[in-house]
């Protein structure tokens, strides 16, 4: 993130379809305990305005939204200059809610709770990955993993095949131009989701990934196990991810990478941050 936003409280950050880093920042934020670890930065009050942060390959433009009634947890591009926020603190039936490009507020809907993941493509697609504590109590997570277009409608929910586990938590998830990737507990098998409804499951050889990478038959994934800085590089087949080879990821600085906060894969890359959300890294296939 450019060093002029050093001060300022980053609620939300990702890279998006285009390959641009996104930061959302609320000027009047405050850190504020948390039961699930570090302090987590939220707005003193609600509904506010926030700065979206745009870096498109060293060009920073800025974005303002306005009247955000969430604590945001989740953003991301759409096409048209639009953009989606998920969060807590509006009703259960406004949890997302789509910006156009005056930054006013278009649309809000429920997305479903414990969204693990929040990507969208090139092609007005929305996909959300869900943890258990959405997938057990809420309708809409219950699948797991949802498909919606640009407007917020339902547009697809995943329905294992016979004899296949259902999806409990997703692990590691990956999102290109009408397709998905996703590793989930408890068998960790690796689905892969088409925007035409076909969907396909292999057998992976890592278990509990981070991210995930993807290219034609090509596939690296991050993590596994107890060894968050191990890359699997695998070829697929039609029923298998075979393993190839394996190596050990570094920072750019020769550091080891202890702990990988939430990767954005998109297509072939792997987009990595540890635990400043400012600063992201770049790897893949």
């Amino acid at each position: 993130m450019p060093r002029q936003y050093d001060h300022q409280r980053v609620l939300a950050t990702t890279v998006d379809a285009w390959g641009r880093a996104l930061w959302l920042i609320c000027p009047d934020a405050e850190l504020r305990p948390s039961s699930y670890g570090r302090p987590h930065p939220q707005p003193r009050t609600s509904p506010y305005d926030a700065l979206l942060v745009i870096d498109s390959g060293g060009a920073i433009r800025e974005h303002s939204l306005h009247d955000v009634s969430l604590r945001v947890t989740d953003l991301d591009a759409l096409p048209n200059g639009r953009f989606i926020l998920q969060g807590y603190g509006a009703t259960e039936d406004q949890n997302a809610q789509i910006y156009c490009t005056d930054g006013r507020r278009r649309h809000s809907f429920a997305i479903g709770s414990a969204v693990e993941f929040l990507m969208a493509d090139r092609r007005h697609q929305i996909w959300t990955a869900y943890f258990d504590e959405g997938v057990h109590v809420d309708p809409i997570s219950a699948a797991g993993l949802v498909r919606w277009d640009s407007g917020g409608n339902q547009r697809w929910r995943y329905t294992p095949p016979e004899g296949i586990e259902y999806i409990d938590t997703v692990y590691a998830f990956n999102v290109d131009d009408d397709v998905a990737w996703a590793c989930y507990y408890p068998t960790f098998p690796l689905l892969e989701a088409r925007t035409n409804g076909e969907i396909r499951l292999r057998k992976t050889p890592v278990v509990a990934p981070a991210g995930m990478a993807v290219h034609r038959e090509q596939i690296m994934m991050l993590g596994g196990g107890r060894q968050p800085d191990r890359l699997h590089h695998c070829r697929m087949t039609e029923h298998e991810a075979l393993l190839v080879e394996e190596a050990c990821l570094t920072l750019p600085n020769g550091a080891p990478l202890k702990r990988c906060a939430s990767p954005v894969g998109r297509g072939r890359h792997l987009y990595l941050r540890g635990t400043s959300p400012r600063q992201w890294y770049v790897t893949g296939i």
